[in-house]
């Protein structure tokens, strides 16, 4: 077939198609503005050949992805203190196309055996994983009375975002928990009890390239403050969960993902150790919902799943289309879960791994994420580490140029649909909700809230 084809078409080099742009454009110069300065710092062109990529580099690239296809399609609870409704709601979702269940749990007084295990009734964490954004001292061994067994599953508790998130829970604190939770479960290998995430980089505002560059600083102080506290660098990695949001930017997404792949076996690498498959649970952004319009979150979510899954997600979270307004509801919350199942069972996305493997465009993009978050990473070491970073104001400078431009874009004629463009306010805005950390040292933000009004 090939053979073929070349006998029938010559090769195009880039001057080849260079030429051709011009002759149909009429304008020598027309190329130029074909090409797109990211927010990023780099520009991306109008279209790329093999002579823009270096075998060796793609080959790099294509090695650290996931070699398996496939994902957990992991929606998100947030139990009230009714907990047997919780319960039911996470049966209900396994019954219904959810693969495993994150639970995001306040803090039950007191967290006892008895009410993780009224939580987890009917759910065999040996079969099903189950991950958990809480830590009590009460709540590992607790989980660990009514759950002796192998379990799969894992805390998504990243000690740095944490105290960036509240302002006031030291890093070294629930480093210190999370150190005794993987002892705890150091029998357990599937049970991950430590995570980077991106998550208050990216809803500040944060680049492509800075949320990686901040995820991998705030993993090399997690890493500090845990073997600080008894674990071994081994340890670590081999429990480590990366966390992170996609946004809008489909190829980024995509790209965004792979990068973090191979940033983690470098950054691995860097501690003289061969690195295990990266683990990577990836949600879809709030950043990006709008209160007004709301049904355009479903579209945004489904390209922000799509980016997720073909980017090499191991777990997928897709927030229900409401979740940044009112509490979700049994509608929203069907609906942000077949996302997924629509994306494994009609377009099967879960039939091939890193199915973006080859095109010159994406692998383009992967290399030049990699190189430019990984400088950014090695500024923001100089700084003394990411909390050093935040401690002097470099953190917050960066991530606020960031934001700062990205609503310059819509003030100048940028379209984010049903919010600065094809609108449709159905009835009065609901109020905006108190922050839920009024003493967060990086604002928690969407870029449509400047907007709706």
């Amino acid at each position: 077939m090939t053979s073929l084809f070349a006998d029938i078409f010559a090769p195009a080099s880039r001057q080849d198609w260079l030429r051709q742009v011009q002759k149909d454009l009429k304008d020598p110069n027309g190329y130029e503005g074909l090409r797109w300065q990211t927010p990023e710092g780099f520009v991306l062109e109008p279209y790329y050949t093999a002579e823009d990529v270096s075998p060796q580099t793609v080959s790099a690239i294509q090695a650290a992805q996931k070699q398996l296809p496939g994902w957990l399609n992991t929606p998100e609870i947030t139990p009230s203190a009714d907990i047997p409704a919780a319960s039911q709601q996470a049966r209900e979702a396994l019954d219904k196309g959810a693969d495993a269940i994150l639970f995001t749990l306040p803090a039950f007084t007191p967290l006892s055996a008895a009410s993780v295990s009224r939580l987890l009734q009917g759910i065999k964490l040996s079969d099903t994983p189950v991950y958990f954004r809480a830590l009590t001292p009460a709540f590992l061994p607790a989980l660990r009375q009514i759950a002796p067994y192998q379990l799969k599953g894992g805390l998504l508790i990243d000690p740095v975002a944490v105290y960036l998130q509240t302002g006031e829970i030291p890093a070294a604190a629930t480093a210190r928990a999370l150190t005794e939770a993987s002892l705890l479960t150091s029998d357990s290998p599937q049970f991950r009890t430590i995570c980077a995430s991106s998550h208050v980089f990216h809803n500040a505002g944060a680049n492509a390239t800075q949320e990686l560059a901040f995820l991998l600083s705030s993993l090399a102080d997690t890493c500090d403050l845990l073997t600080e506290a008894g674990l071994s660098i081994g340890q670590v990695f081999e429990k480590t969960v990366l966390s992170v949001s996609v946004g809008t930017s489909y190829f980024s997404g995509i790209a965004r993902l792979r990068a973090l792949r191979v940033l983690w076996q470098r950054f691995v690498s860097a501690y003289g150790m061969a690195a295990p498959p990266a683990f990577i649970h990836v949600q879809t952004s709030t950043f990006y919902d709008a209160a007004v319009t709301p049904y355009t979150n479903l579209l945004r979510a489904t390209t922000e799943a799509m980016s997720a899954v073909m980017g090499g997600a191991d777990l997928l979270t897709v927030h229900p289309y409401d979740t940044v307004y009112q509490a979700p509801d049994a509608f929203s919350e069907r609906i942000a879960r077949n996302v997924s199942v629509l994306l494994k069972e009609e377009a099967h996305l879960d039939k091939v791994a890193d199915p973006s493997a080859g095109a010159y465009y994406i692998e383009q993009a992967t290399d030049a994420l990699v190189q430019s978050a990984w400088a950014l990473f090695m500024a923001t070491e100089q700084q003394g580490g990411l909390l050093a970073g935040v401690a002097n104001g470099y953190i917050q400078e960066q991530l606020q140029a960031s934001y700062d431009a990205r609503v310059a874009e819509l003030n100048e004629g940028k379209i984010m649909v049903g919010v600065n463009k094809f609108r449709y306010d159905e009835g009065a805005l609901p109020a905006p909700p108190p922050p839920a950390f009024p003493n967060a040292l990086i604002p928690d933000r969407r870029l449509a809230a400047a907007f709706e009004k």
